[in-house]
């Protein structure tokens, strides 16, 4: 299928490298609003670029768009290329807020096109591994589980756009940005969210309106508690993994990026052979793009979009399709919505 992408920053190199990774599939087309530097992403990747988005859109070769501009503008090219009858990717979040997400999804069945989103840490393979030990029982009565997201970004990072730290574009600071992924991978994991308190702050960084520290305690409709801690306060010389720790009464297991720091359950199973002998984190494991957003690989990100495609060719919802992007978002706004009010308990919609 041929891809285009709208917004060519930092995150459309990513893009372009998947879907060029991909069999049968291509890079076909580019928009920015910034006709220099769409000019030269073109160039890079020797494709074709639009002076406007219809023109863009226009083009019958297109076949399904991603989305790469700023957080908080991800609505009005989705709703473009919907109406289009183009298929979207938008990276995350899929939308800031989930007044926006909704008419997405509407115009998305509307159309009857596939909205999908970028999740990529989902199709690690320890991610798999470990929801699948969830839905077959192996914890137990889930009881105490934990996202935390202890990175590190610098005040020049902030800086360095005009967006970013803005609630109307970024969405959020540490638990929007940064932390989206893992908060998603605990709920695809888990299971949905009921209700949330929580506290931030800004304790390290100047001039930006969001959190670089945040903490909420989870009550899920299964009944575990759940802990959020999410910051870019937390220096490190080669970063914190990113983890995602599930308890239960029969097992548990901490998963830290693409490996796991435990795996330990009360009642063995074939498979734990094979975790212990090929997804166990080193003792000097780094945190992937903890300290860096440009050390984060491609290969989820070509996973993702092959999953998406599959989809459509099969006339299938994809399993990161926009009802799934949803979660998360309304998991962290709910998160800001009682922060901002001394921590009051927000039921998650």
């Amino acid at each position: 299928m041929k891809f285009g992408i709208v917004g060519t920053g930092m995150i459309a190199n990513f893009h372009a490298k998947a879907i060029e990774a991909m069999e049968g599939s291509s890079l076909h087309s580019c928009y920015d609003r910034n006709s220099e530097r769409s000019n030269e992403f073109a160039k890079e990747n020797g494709i074709k670029t639009y002076d406007t988005i219809e023109e863009f859109l226009a083009d019958p070769e297109l076949e399904i768009i991603t989305i790469g501009t700023p957080s908080g503008t991800h609505m009005e090219p989705a709703l473009a290329g919907i109406n289009a009858g183009k298929h979207v990717i938008c990276e995350k979040p899929l939308e800031v807020t989930i007044e926006k997400i909704d008419p997405m999804i509407e115009a998305a069945d509307s159309n009857k096109v596939t909205l999908a989103a970028i999740l990529n840490r989902r199709f690690n393979e320890s991610v798999v591994v470990l929801k699948d030990a969830v839905d077959k029982g192996r914890f137990g009565t889930l009881t105490l589980v934990e996202a935390s997201i202890k990175w590190y970004r610098t005040q020049e990072y902030y800086d360095s756009a005009g967006w970013r730290g803005t609630w109307a574009l970024d969405g959020g600071g540490a638990l929007m940005n940064q932390s989206i992924h893992i908060i998603d991978q605990l709920v695809h994991t888990v299971g949905p969210v009921k209700r949330v308190t929580a506290s931030m702050g800004l304790l390290t960084h100047e001039n930006i309106e969001v959190e670089d520290t945040a903490v909420a305690l989870l009550e899920f409709e299964n009944g575990a508690k759940g802990i959020v801690q999410g910051s870019t306060s937390c220096w490190s010389s080669t970063g914190h993994p990113a983890e995602v720790n599930i308890c239960g009464s029969e097992g548990s297991a901490f998963l830290a990026d693409e490996h796991f720091k435990v795996w330990d359950f009360k009642n063995p199973a074939p498979e734990d052979k094979y975790v212990h002998a090929n997804l166990m984190a080193s003792d000097d494991a780094v945190g992937l793009g903890a300290n860096d957003p440009n050390a984060i690989n491609f290969t989820g990100h070509q996973r993702n979009f092959e999953e998406v495609v599959s989809a459509i060719k099969e006339g299938r919802r994809p399993s990161v399709d926009c009802l799934e992007a949803r979660k998360a978002v309304a998991v962290i706004t709910a998160i800001y919505e009682s922060a901002k009010n001394d921590g009051k308990w927000v039921d998650v919609k």
